[in-house]
Parts: structure tokens; sequence; C-alpha cells
């Protein structure tokens, strides 16, 4: 990982008075969103504010708090004297991460069944992870019913839609992908072990193993010519 990512800077604009972070990795941006501030992605870059309306107290409070957090994970933070601490809280597990393995495990996976398996983890009804990730899209949804504000309405219904169309969209896709997993029994040919020994019924008398050939490339066609014009 570069040096520069493992830096940021958070300090209070002169111009604006807003409290700004600059710099930093997705994982130190996701260290700064949990501290509470809002990303504001531009064309040449992305950096964080603290949410408008705030207290003074409040903000330095809420930088104070990105600093030890983000120095207990490493990084190098240069801030105003104000939001400077030498606290180091403890670092907890995210939930992310403990979803996050599964892609792990679909890379070592050596099986379709492995496969399936995990990816039941994500459709199982009632208790899968997509399932879970509904309810919260719903639960979003109704916090939005009665907040009063002019969009609440609009997001709560688009919110619903999510919850209801595009995640069902998904979850649907991912149970066909699981049950064909489910159903072939089969190892995956790039991660088994070669064995070295060849099947009886082996028609090619050159083969060293039973492993099945690589995939065919497929010629690349050559660039169209421009033809003269037509007589």
């Amino acid at each position: 990982m570069p040096l520069s990512d493992r830096y940021l800077t958070i300090r209070r604009d002169p111009d604006s008075e807003e409290v700004l972070a600059r710099d930093g990795d997705l994982e130190a941006h996701s260290i700064l969103q949990r501290a509470g501030f809002v990303p504001v992605h531009r064309l040449h870059e992305t950096y964080h504010r603290a949410p408008v309306g705030l207290p003074r107290e409040e903000e330095e409070g809420l930088a104070t708090e990105a600093v030890a957090r983000l120095r207990a994970a490493g990084y190098h933070v240069d801030c105003d004297a104000d939001f400077d601490t030498s606290h180091r809280p403890l670092r907890w597990q995210v939930l992310g991460e403990s979803v996050a393995h599964l892609a792990e495990r679909l890379r070592q996976a050596t099986t379709t069944g492995e496969a399936a398996e995990i990816l039941t983890e994500l459709t199982a009804p009632c208790d899968g992870i997509l399932d879970a990730v509904g309810h919260i899209l719903t639960a979003a949804a109704e916090f939005h019913d009665g907040l009063g504000t002019d969009s609440a309405p609009y997001t709560a219904r688009r919110l619903r839609y999510l919850a209801e169309e595009t995640l069902r969209v998904i979850h649907t896709d991912l149970v066909h992908t699981r049950n064909d997993l489910a159903d072939q029994h089969a190892p995956h040919p790039g991660r088994t072990e070669c064995t070295r020994e060849v099947p009886a019924g082996e028609r090619e008398r050159s083969a060293v193993c039973a492993c099945p050939p690589p995939p065919r490339a497929l010629p690349v066609p050559p660039p169209p010519v421009a033809g003269g014009p037509r007589r």
C-alpha cells in the first residue's frame, strides 16, 4: 500500500469554517464515516466533511474521535490542535468484515458443493444475508415515513422499491446460481490437485493426466479494412 494512502489531514477550512478530512484509502474512508463524517465526491477528489448544522463543540468531538480511530488503525493524521488526542480506542470487527470472509471462502472452494454451501448463506430464506438486507431497507423506509421532510416520502418509496424489486432480482438470480451448483456435484477443474493418473477410457494416447484441457482461445478477427468507393 502506498505511504500516501496512510496519510490524512483533518482541519477546519479557513474560508468555509467546515471541518474537512482529506486523503486516505478506502479503509480510512470507512473509519471516517463510522466516526460521523459525510463523504463528498468531486471530479478530481473525494473528501469528507462534518455534518452540516453541528455546534462547534460537537464538530470538534467528532473530529477528535476520527483522529483517535485513524491513528489506532496505523494512519498518520495531520490535524488542528483542537482535534489532537492521545486516545487510541480498541478496534472491533465491523459487520462487513464478518460477511466478507464468504468471498475468501469462495475463492478457496474446490467443489461446486462448497460454493453452493457458501451462496446459501446469502440466499437462505428467513435468515440469509440478502433477507436481512431487505429487512434493513424496509426499516429505513419506515423511518422515513414519519420523518416529516419534503424528500422523506420519495426516499421511503425508493427504499421500498430497492427492497421489493431490485433486491428480489438479485436474490432470484443467486438462488438459481446456488441451485445449479448444488446439482452438479463436481470438483472445480482449476482448483483440484492433479493426480497424474490417466483414466482407462482416455482416447488420447499422449495424455498424462485426467485433467481437462484448457479452454481453447478463439482467434481474434482482423480489423475491418475500409473498402474503396463502389463503382
